[in-house]
């Protein structure tokens, strides 16, 4: 089942056509109404005043949330590009069949950590993940394998930082699927929905006044889109490039996948 908090444009279509609906519905409630007295009104700011201000609380919330998880997840690309790139000159301690195997297996592992962080679709993520597993029981195959025949401390050096190389991926994966609650999603748009209604029932119940009510639903989906883009790890605009991982790519004189 798609997960419509996956894709920013389908969130801002989405949130702009509920949220000005609701906002309609409040003007249309108005216009069969009176007016509201003067008490009435005076209430019905405070309350409007309050709810709006929720909002903007629950938005910014939301996007702090958001945005800690992309830095994280930046975070950890850089951990990652380090990891490979220390376990690749330490395959130097290794004998030297073992370790010509280790650099070229870790130069393939390189090429797919990249193409995960490029790949938007799911079957073609799939494969990369194949691809990847496999590759890391064939880097363990090999250190395990050199620490059995020669236990000293260099080459247990050598291990740990295997061992670092494929915990690092492990990292990765989990950031990728940290993402802000569908729960979260639905009161934040119960919540939006309540205060546009609000706000088109407090509306003057005239053609021109009907004409503001689009205004409040743009804003708050303009910034729901924002915050899925920025909590989607493949389908928005912002993504984090895998700079770091490309430029260990490229010191290594590895073809750059970038392109």
């Amino acid at each position: 089942m798609i997960n419509p908090t996956h894709y920013p444009l389908l969130v801002f279509a989405i949130s702009f056509s509920s949220l000005w609906l609701s906002a309609w519905i409040g003007w249309s409630l108005l216009r069969r109404q009176r007016a509201m007295e003067s008490d009435l009104r005076e209430d019905f700011g405070l309350i409007l005043a309050a709810s709006l201000t929720l909002l903007g609380l629950i938005i910014g919330f939301s996007f702090s949330m958001a945005t800690s998880r992309y830095d994280l997840r930046k975070n950890y690309e850089e951990a990652e590009a380090n990891a490979i790139g220390t376990e690749y000159f330490r395959a130097d301690l290794l004998p030297f069949a073992e370790a010509a195997k280790v650099r070229s297996l870790l130069r393939n592992y390189l090429d797919q950590r990249i193409e995960f962080y490029q790949a938007d679709d799911e079957q073609h993520l799939q494969q990369i993940n194949a691809r990847i597993v496999k590759l890391q029981n064939e880097l363990w195959s090999v250190v395990a394998a050199a620490a059995e025949a020669h236990p000293t401390p260099v080459v247990a050096l050598t291990v740990s930082g295997m061992n670092d190389v494929l915990n690092s991926q492990g990292y990765t994966q989990a950031a990728f699927w940290n993402r802000i609650p569908t729960t979260a999603w639905a009161l934040m748009a119960f919540i939006a929905l309540g205060c546009n209604l609000l706000v088109g029932y407090g509306s003057r119940s005239t053609t021109s006044g009907s004409k503001l009510l689009p205004i409040l639903p743009f804003i708050v989906s303009v910034a729901f889109m924002l915050i899925a883009d920025i909590d989607s790890p493949r389908h928005g605009i912002i993504r984090v490039k895998p700079q770091n991982l490309i430029s260990l790519s490229e010191s290594l004189q590895v073809p750059n996948l970038s392109n």
